[in-house]
């Protein structure tokens, strides 16, 4: 880490799409998007350019899930067992089954322009790295460990579980299983050998970017303008509901009493779930039509959920006077890094 900190770039590209909410993918998303739209050709040169630029999502993406897997030890105390558990419950499993219910009633098209495939992978997951920035400041060693829920719904499977028991999609329980089988792999080597955990700690920033160009160049521009707008509202949507439900989680079930508002920083979406509607598209052609126009809104939903959740978790915070209750010296918790 210190030589890293030591290197300047001439042009500051990695830096630069880090300032940006989600802009590691957002940023190769939309050019691959532009790509994908105007230079199609350029997709078809085949060989290693192909492979790369168009073909490489899914491998990446599986590469990514057992990277993540690799993150999440089974050295954690209880305390941080009960916040990741309550923030799975009202994160990811509440509002995962309230989209379910709500698509008994519309069906796959959901309501508004929104399909119920949009609304779920909007929901159902969180941005780990936001919430480690936020807890990083405001909570404790119980917050901080408690990122093991975002390592756990980050990725397809917690949408195909709730969408294939709900009977909204038909995906083979075998390619479920297929799913997770990257994480618990992960979670298993991890768990052996701590030295490939550090190895694999870098991952992320080395796949994000490429799966997401090759993404992008599935998405047609003239769906991004009309999804990305309802997107934003989407986002605002997504992070006012899981934000509220994470909250009384904090407050009822974990007793936190002013600390509560931590919660809230929880109600992101993220950046990996732009991937989600591809893949379950992938699994169940039902969902082919809306594949598009929902990663387009999933993508904007990522954005405004990483400003929005943040803000509004620091203002209940301060306003329920949590802030000077926070035990800034408490020690971070590793077990979950």
């Amino acid at each position: 880490m210190a030589a890293e900190s030591r290197i300047t770039s001439r042009v500051p590209l990695f830096d630069g799409m880090n300032k940006i909410p989600g802009g590691l993918m957002l940023i190769p998303l939309i050019l691959g998007s532009i790509v994908g739209t105007f230079f199609p050709a350029f997709l078809d040169l085949g060989n290693f350019t192909s492979a790369l630029f168009r073909d490489s999502a899914l491998p990446l993406i599986g590469i990514l899930i057992f990277a993540t897997g690799m993150q999440i030890t089974l050295k954690t105390s209880g305390p941080v067992l009960a916040t990741t558990g309550t923030i799975l419950l009202t994160k990811s499993l509440i509002p995962a089954g309230l989209v379910v219910l709500l698509g008994q009633f519309t069906g796959l098209d959901g309501i508004l322009g929104v399909s119920i495939l949009a609304l779920i992978v909007t929901m159902d997951n969180s941005n780990g790295g936001l919430w480690l920035a936020f807890t990083g400041r405001y909570g404790d060693a119980r917050d901080r460990g408690a990122y093991m829920a975002s390592a756990i719904n980050d990725g397809p499977f917690f949408s195909m579980l709730f969408l294939g028991a709900a009977g909204l999609a038909d995906i083979p329980y075998t390619l479920l299983l297929a799913a997770v089988i990257p994480l618990l792999l992960g979670v298993i080597v991890g768990n052996l050998d701590e030295r490939w955990t550090e190895i694999m700690r870098p991952i992320p920033n080395i796949v994000i970017p490429f799966f997401a160009f090759a993404l992008g160049t599935g998405i047609n521009l003239g769906n991004v303008v009309s999804g990305g707008l309802s997107g934003l509202l989407v986002g605002a949507i997504a992070t006012l509901i899981t934000g509220t439900l994470a909250y009384f989680g904090y407050r009822w079930i974990l007793r936190r009493g002013k600390q509560s508002g931590i919660g809230i920083a929880s109600a992101t979406t993220a950046g990996n779930a732009i991937a989600t509607p591809a893949i379950i598209a992938a699994a169940d052609p039902a969902f082919e039509p809306y594949m598009e126009v929902a990663t387009a809104q999933v993508a904007s939903a990522v954005l405004v959920s990483a400003v929005l959740a943040p803000l509004l978790a620091a203002w209940v915070l301060k306003r329920q006077g949590g802030m000077a209750e926070l035990d800034t010296e408490a020690e971070p918790v590793h077990a979950a890094e």
